[in-house]
């Protein structure tokens, strides 16, 4: 099975991201359910290898966030195979990926060969009009998400099709979700 660590992207925010899709000749949209902010890739692995992913996983200790994605841009330089919304820097979101790397690694899978730049994919291309991506990412450069709430994470497999990937969630996992009680006083006048 093919698995990837990865944030789930709210409805709210695929939704302002599908308006800023389109108008590259060459660029394959990402659609709703391929949407998601990957902290791991991991590649192919067994059943026992994905048990000890999932206990590993499930021991990663971390705080609940907010999120926002600013800014687009490319991968690919001078030959683009696909184009990105960035991730505002966080530092819980860093954290949170160390995390996650630390615990994948520690179960016996290969350090991940890129480094992590905190993304979500919009397109994947082959040979697109250069100068119609470059009026695109110069129209697009300043996207601003709504920030949302990040209070977990997922583990993902992904099955490649002639249509792309199609992606399910094989487990959940919660981050520390703190409460607010506000200045201490109970509703109660107590």
């Amino acid at each position: 099975m093919r698995l990837f660590v990865a944030l789930s992207i709210p409805d709210t925010v695929a939704a302002s991201l599908a308006l800023i899709q389109g108008g590259v000749p060459g660029a394959r949209w990402q659609t709703r359910e391929q949407m998601h902010l990957t902290l791991r890739f991991i590649g192919e692995v067994d059943g026992r290898d994905m048990a000890a992913i999932k206990d590993a996983l499930a021991g990663i200790d971390a705080p609940a966030f907010t999120l926002e994605l600013h800014g687009v841009g490319q991968f690919g330089n001078s030959r683009p195979h696909s184009i990105w919304a960035a991730a505002r820097p966080n530092p819980a979101l860093d954290h949170l990926q160390r995390k996650v790397d630390a615990a994948i690694r520690r179960v016996g899978q290969p350090q991940d060969a890129h480094k992590f730049t905190p993304h979500v994919t919009l397109a994947r291309m082959r040979h697109p009009d250069m100068d119609r991506l470059r009026a695109w990412l110069g129209h697009n450069g300043l996207y601003t998400s709504a920030p949302f709430d990040v209070e977990g994470f997922h583990l993902y497999s992904s099955r490649l099709t002639s249509d792309g990937s199609i992606y399910r969630v094989e487990e959940d996992f919660p981050l520390r979700v703190f409460e607010d009680y506000g200045d201490g006083d109970d509703e109660t006048g107590d």
